[in-house]
């Protein structure tokens, strides 16, 4: 098969990465790509907003399956596009993803159909979110509606914070039409975790639970990012977690879709928080997270193409996923300045003795070539990713592997994973 997959961050990394293990992948091209992904598969010069071309590049070359990885392209309609031109893309349409491309509507859909998530205030004009900040108990928690590739959440401890917030969103406008309209919601406690699947528009297989690192600096201190590193297995939530995960959310959502007459087809991730009175849902995304894909697919001993295909077939009742009994925890190298303005094009120096090193993965997130070099070019450089029998190992040689990787400015975590040790040693 000629697969195609439309992204250029870490996320995509993994997943042309383990399409190369399909004994069903014959060729893999990669729009736009980065540095790291053009050694294992040919890079097309076409960003993941240009759908109209991207299908043209699919016809042209006999692309039998299109793969998408990000969130903008779903949103913009990428999926009903292709399907309409008669080319198979793995992925929801754009009716299906606004679980993702509008938090008010997520919302509101959970709270129509049950499904447990903080309780909310959705506001439009700035002086009605001042005057709710002013007569409500903080903390609260500021989302923006639209798509902020994971930096619109914003949490406020004090009054101060809370009007900052929204100053930022709706006047200045600092993540554009995204943050027009605001949800402001009840801020929870507790142990959050990943929870991604395959759904064919009625069955579903859910991924073992992944952790995922938001904050910028270490102990979860800081902004919010797109994801500074990630752990799985997540062992740190309750026993039963996947199985409450399964029955109070992924069911009832999927019956719900089928019953607005929405067929979802692709990957639905859940972000949920399991608190002290049960579990809630923080969020859903139409797509495989970033970074937890690069921790979760190395541990995957299924096909991944073939998974995809019995997605696309509406058979997923026919397979189970199967994992092996190692973990992987990934640290995110981010630039210095990021999430906020960072300069580009240093060069990375360490990458060839890093690849070098046994149980350890690299996938490029923000890279570019630039003659024989490779350079950074974007917020999140690279995702290192240790493969081990204990978490301790892996935790040991991610770090020993970050040490060796230099750019001007360079800036990573030191903690991921770093509880998942501590959990180990009370067990």
């Amino acid at each position: 098969m000629r697969v195609l997959v439309v992204g250029k961050g870490g996320r995509e990394h993994a997943i042309v990465w383990k399409l190369l293990q399909s004994s069903l992948v014959k060729k893999i091209y990669c729009a736009p790509g980065n540095a790291g992904i053009s050694e294992i598969a040919e890079c097309v010069q076409l960003e993941p907003d240009q759908i109209r071309e991207l299908a043209h590049f699919a016809q042209r070359n006999s692309i039998d399956i299109t793969i998408v990885g990000g969130e903008e392209p779903l949103a913009a309609g990428i999926v009903n596009y292709f399907v309409e031109r008669g080319l198979r893309i793995f992925g929801p349409t754009v009716e299906a993803c606004k679980l993702e491309w509008s938090k008010v509507y997520a919302k509101e859909f959970m709270r129509e159909f049950g499904i447990p998530t903080a309780s909310y205030v959705v506001f439009d004009q700035v002086e009605e979110a001042v005057r709710f900040v002013e007569t409500h108990p903080l903390p609260l928690v500021i989302k923006a509606d639209g798509l902020t590739r994971g930096k619109g959440s914003l949490i406020a401890s004090n009054l101060e914070e809370a009007k900052s917030a929204i100053a930022h969103l709706m006047i200045e406008k600092a993540l554009g039409e995204a943050g027009q309209r605001i949800v402001i919601e009840q801020f929870l406690e507790g142990e959050e975790a990943t929870f991604m699947a395959f759904v064919d528009g009625k069955n579903f297989l859910v991924m073992m639970p992944v952790k995922d690192y938001k904050r910028l600096l270490d102990d979860d201190l800081g902004p919010n990012t797109g994801g500074m590193g990630s752990v799985a297995p997540h062992i740190r939530i309750p026993k039963n977690g996947t199985n409450e995960v399964i029955e109070k959310v992924f069911s009832p959502l999927i019956d719900a879709l089928q019953m607005k007459g929405i067929k979802y087809t692709g990957i639905l991730y859940a972000g949920v928080i399991f608190t002290k009175t049960g579990i809630k849902v923080l969020e859903f995304n139409s797509r495989f997270g970033d970074p937890e894909t690069q921790v979760i697919l190395p541990l995957m001993k299924n096909d991944l193409m073939e998974l995809v295909m019995l997605t696309l077939e509406g058979r997923l009742d026919e397979i189970e996923i199967e994992w092996n009994d190692k973990c992987a925890i990934g640290v995110v190298i981010a630039s210095g300045g990021y999430p906020k303005r960072y300069k580009k094009g240093f060069p990375i120096q360490g990458l060839e003795s890093v690849k070098l090193k046994e149980n350890i993965l690299l996938f490029h997130s923000g890279t570019a070539k630039q003659g024989n070099e490779i350079i950074t070019d974007g917020g999140r450089v690279l995702t290192v990713v240790a493969v081990d029998t204990n978490f301790e190992k892996a935790f040991n040689n991610a770090y020993n592997a970050c040490e060796k990787i230099k750019f001007e400015k360079a800036f990573y975590r030191n903690d991921i994973g770093q509880g998942f040790i501590e959990t180990m040693t009370e067990e």
